[in-house]
Order: structure tokens, then C-alpha cells, then sequence
């Protein structure tokens, strides 16, 4: 896509943007997913949810049970699983599969569609899971947060943010890890960027430093919390992730030494044709009293074997047709372990 047209439909989408308040609807196409790299931010995702609440407990499905977990490394993955329509069938088996390898207990996807859901639900980790979204409700929805867990859950909830004009929430599990025990797991894909006329600088910083402290304010009350998601988070402008003491930024922890892009346009090949954005963008925040941090690591990282797709480019008047490899998403998943103390 050249340079004017990116311009033109971020423009047209940010104007959107402003009106959708109350009128969510469809999640972007691929080409203006595109455009969200080509301009080097994740754009506006606007319509993203209706407003829902599911605060009761989980009702699981026939023959499916849940057990507690005593004494044993709990696994906490958070993966934007990425919505566009790029070999997504392959791209959700390929998830799958690094669901098998790592086996995670909780798992929290941010961009997922009904198509995607409906990938997942027939998948064959699927009926490991509890999931915190019902058939019914992914029917009424366009691209969502979902959680899922291998453990007892004794209720899933959703918070919209007040202040979100993307439909953006906050999406919590209150899992029972044993008796008299409780984790709270919770996730998000806060405010996105939107730049956009006159000055190209709505980068939508304070809506998101709002929901983050919306976010711990309320889930600082508890005992045991990981928040995590995809946080759009730009250290520069938004500043300190968690944006309040007494939280623990789990990759900074145990990774200091190491960058931590999980949204990589040079090391993730996928995304070489887009212009350079190499950002921390998902986060996990940790808030413990009967765990500690054991580990946290970066999945999703390599290509798919013997899949690519073509991505055309303009360099200078000429438009390249470029053959890139296929991952399993534009961001990479993060794979947090706790232990109990």
C-alpha cells in the first residue's frame, strides 16, 4: 500500500473512531490491519466488543472437569493471536500446537473473532479448557479478549473501560488454585495509537494509562493477581508499566538484561515489509502474596514450516510482490510461571 492510501484510510479510521463510542461493530479487515503496521503503530481496532457482563460462575459443559492445583508450577500465557485474515486457519493450528508443547493452566487471547473461536473450539486442546465465552456471546461480537482454564474457575467477569472509544475491557478469572486459595487472572488489549490529521500525534496515551490504572485499582484488592495482555504499552509516552507501586513487571524481573520486543518487525520475518516497529507492547504484571515468580519466557517465535504468503511493497515507483514467511502471529505470546511460597 503506498504512503497517500495509508494515510487516507488511517485517516478515514480515526475520524471513525471518534463516533463509535456506542456503536460497536465489525473488526477491521486485513488491509487496514496492514495499514496499522505499514504506518508503525497497531492503529485503531475500533468496534471491538458489546459492552457484557458475565460475572456469575462458570456453568462447565457435560463430562468436563475442573481440578484444583496444589503445590505445582502454575503456567500463565498471554497471546494477541492477531485477526487478520492471513492463512488464520494454519496460524491458529500452529498456536495450538505451542498450547501442546507448553501446556499452559490459564491461557488469556486478545483479538480473537468468532471464526477464530470457532478454529479454537474444535481444536484438540479445546476440551482441556473452561472458557469464559459462551457460543452465544462470540455470535454478537466482533474480535474479543477470551480467558481459558484447566483449573477450577469460580467465576469469569468482564468490566468495560469507561473511557474506551475501541470497546476495549477488562477481563477477569477468579480461579481456585486450591482451598482457601485464590488467583486472580486477569487481561486486556488496552487503547491503541490512532494518528491521524492534522498532526499525526493522536497516539491515545492518556486513555491508556487510565484503563492500566482503572485496571489495578480495582485488582490490587486482591490477594493473588497476574494481569496481563496486550497493553499497546510505549514506555516513552505512557511511562512506568505497572503505573502503580507495589506491582511487579514480570519480564523486567526476570529478564533484565533482555529487550523484550513481543511486537518485532525485524525479528519477526512476517512483518519485514512493514515500516520498523519494534515495541514491548504485552505486558504481565504481577501482584502475589502466596506465589513467586519462577520463570517467564517469549513463545510464537518461529516460522511455520513451509508456509509463506505474498505481501506487496512499494519501493520507490515500483511495486514488489515480496514472499515472507508465516508465524503464528504479528505479536509474540508470553509464557509466565508461578510457584507457591
Amino acid at each position: 500500500m503506498v504512503e497517500d492510501d495509508v494515510k487516507e484510510s488511517v485517516r478515514f479510521r480515526c475520524a471513525n473512531a471518534a463516533n463509535k463510542r456506542k456503536n460497536r461493530e465489525e473488526p477491521l479487515g486485513v488491509e487496514e490491519a496492514e495499514v496499522d503496521a505499514a504506518m508503525g503503530y497497531r492503529g485503531v481496532k475500533a468496534a471491538a466488543t458489546k459492552a457484557i457482563e458475565i460475572s456469575d460462575s462458570v456453568e462447565q459443559e457435560p463430562g468436563k472437569t475442573f481440578s484444583t492445583s496444589k503445590s505445582k508450577v502454575l503456567k500463565i500465557l498471554t497471546y494477541n493471536v492477531w485477526f487478520a485474515d492471513i492463512e488464520m486457519h494454519k496460524r491458529m493450528k500452529a498456536i495450538g500446537s505451542l498450547i501442546a508443547l507448553h501446556t499452559p493452566d490459564v491461557i488469556c487471547f486478545q483479538e480473537v473473532t468468532p471464526e477464530i473461536y470457532d478454529i479454537f473450539q474444535h481444536s484438540g486442546w479445546w476440551k482441556m479448557y473452561s472458557c469464559s465465552i459462551s457460543n452465544v456471546m462470540e455470535l454478537t461480537r466482533g474480535y474479543f479478549c477470551m480467558q481459558l482454564s484447566k483449573l477450577a474457575v469460580k467465576s469469569y467477569s468482564c468490566k468495560p473501560f469507561s473511557n474506551s472509544i475501541m470497546g476495549r475491557e477488562l477481563c477477569i478469572a477468579e480461579i481456585e488454585v486450591e482451598k482457601d486459595m485464590t488467583l486472580v487472572v486477569a487481561t486486556s488489549h488496552l487503547e491503541s495509537p490512532c494518528p491521524g490529521p492534522p498532526k499525526w500525534d493522536q497516539m491515545y496515551s492518556k486513555e491508556r494509562v487510565e484503563q492500566a490504572k482503572e485496571a489495578v485499582e480495582l485488582l490490587e484488592r486482591k490477594r493473588n493477581v497476574v494481569f496481563c495482555g496486550d497493553m499497546n504499552w510505549d514506555d516513552k509516552l505512557d511511562g512506568q508499566f505497572p503505573p502503580t507501586d507495589g506491582w511487579i513487571d514480570a519480564w523486567g524481573k526476570m529478564k533484565p538484561e533482555e529487550i523484550g520486543w513481543t511486537y518485532d518487525t525485524k525479528s519477526n520475518k512476517m512483518l519485514s515489509a512493514n515500516r520498523t516497529l519494534q515495541k514491548r507492547l504485552d505486558r504481565i504484571a504481577c501482584k502475589l502474596q502466596d506465589f513467586c515468580i519462577s520463570d517467564v519466557k517469549m513463545i510464537g517465535k518461529d516460522a511455520i514450516p513451509n508456509l509463506t504468503y505474498i505481501k506487496e511493497k512499494k519501493v520507490k515507483s515500483e511495486v514488489k510482490r515480496l514472499t515472507l514467511p508465516v508465524l503464528p502471529s504479528d505479536h509474540y505470546g508470553l509464557l509466565l510461571e508461578i510457584s507457591p511460597q
